[in-house]
């Protein structure tokens, strides 16, 4: 759990995000476990041990924040403190004002809002603070949950990729989500 408080700017009303502290290592290290629920985020990572989980925890814990680098991953943390999830940007385009991003919530957060209101806090980030104009989502077909979470916080079905992923033994496709800035800012307000 972080000791330090969490800015305004990362504090919603039911998750904040947060750096990955040190002793978040327990908490990734049981969600790596749960097969199943990887699989609909992102891969089955690797087994890893104990000392591997750690080693990963102090290496994003030191990890500092860079003005010229904004692929960033964040733990979302609850009312407590503790992290139940995680999100990240990546495939960061200044020049365009596009970017992609990830999630993954624990299963046993799952249902509970967490996912939207940690989207909401980084995409206010995003587009309000690093001027970019357009987020894009790849989410597995066979992720019903994640599919229409992302249509019901307002993202844009604007395509499909087909045979773009192989897990479970077969390829499936990739559904390609967007949100604007302006859309973004019209449906949650500045």
């Amino acid at each position: 759990m972080s000791e330090s408080p969490a800015p305004a700017s990362w504090q919603g009303k039911t998750v904040r995000l947060r750096a990955v502290d040190t002793t978040d290592w327990a908490a990734f290290f049981a969600a790596d476990g749960d097969t199943e629920a990887a699989r609909h985020g992102w891969h089955i990572p690797m087994p890893r041990s104990m000392a591997g989980a750690r080693a990963w925890a102090e290496e994003k814990a030191a990890r500092q924040p860079s003005a010229n680098d904004d692929n960033w991953f964040w733990a979302i943390a609850d009312a407590e403190g503790s992290p139940v999830g995680s999100i990240n940007t990546h495939g960061c385009d200044r020049r365009n004002g596009n970017f992609e991003y990830g999630i993954a919530i624990f299963r046993e957060h799952w249902g509970r809002g967490y996912a939207p209101a940690a989207i909401e806090l980084m995409l206010r980030f995003m587009f309000g603070e690093r001027r970019y104009h357009k987020c894009n989502s790849f989410v597995y077909a066979f992720n019903d949950r994640s599919l229409r979470m992302h249509e019901e916080f307002g993202f844009v079905t604007e395509g499909r990729i087909r045979d773009q992923i192989f897990t479970a033994g077969r390829h499936h496709d990739s559904v390609v989500l967007g949100i604007t800035a302006a859309e973004f800012f019209a449906r949650y307000g500045r």
